[in-house]
């Protein structure tokens, strides 16, 4: 009997299945975004906005991750258990897009920052 039919079948269902799999947070590249948006913020509007978008980028983030995880467990199920499961995994482009876009706001926030001298960054993971 040959087997590497079926091999490579589960080989090709599961790189189809997992090419819908939401990224990790950290795999998400920053969204471009123009530091002239911050041109007229203080210091201390920047530091204020800073911990705004940098609490809504962790709780995105999170959500990411979190789907991220819930993709891979219906990857694994839909390969080992319940084909169906397949149809479940399929990533959120909403939730990345935002993460993206909070990401680019920080790194606009850093560069206003420098440019003004604040000494504002963020601690990356």
């Amino acid at each position: 009997m040959n087997t590497i039919r079926p091999l490579a079948a589960l080989a090709a269902a599961l790189s189809l299945t997992a090419a819908g799999c939401a990224s990790r947070s950290e795999n998400v590249s920053a969204s471009y975004v123009s530091t002239a948006a911050y041109a007229g913020y203080s210091c201390r509007d920047l530091s204020v906005e800073a911990q705004r978008v940098s609490s809504a980028a962790a709780a995105a983030a999170g959500a990411q991750d979190s789907q991220h995880t819930r993709d891979v467990v219906a990857t694994t199920a839909a390969l080992v258990v319940f084909w169906p499961a397949a149809f479940f995994v399929g990533g959120d482009n909403a939730k990345t897009a935002e993460l993206a876009n909070l990401k680019g706001q920080m790194q606009a926030i850093e560069e206003a920052s420098v440019r003004k001298k604040c000494g504002i960054s963020f601690r990356r993971a």
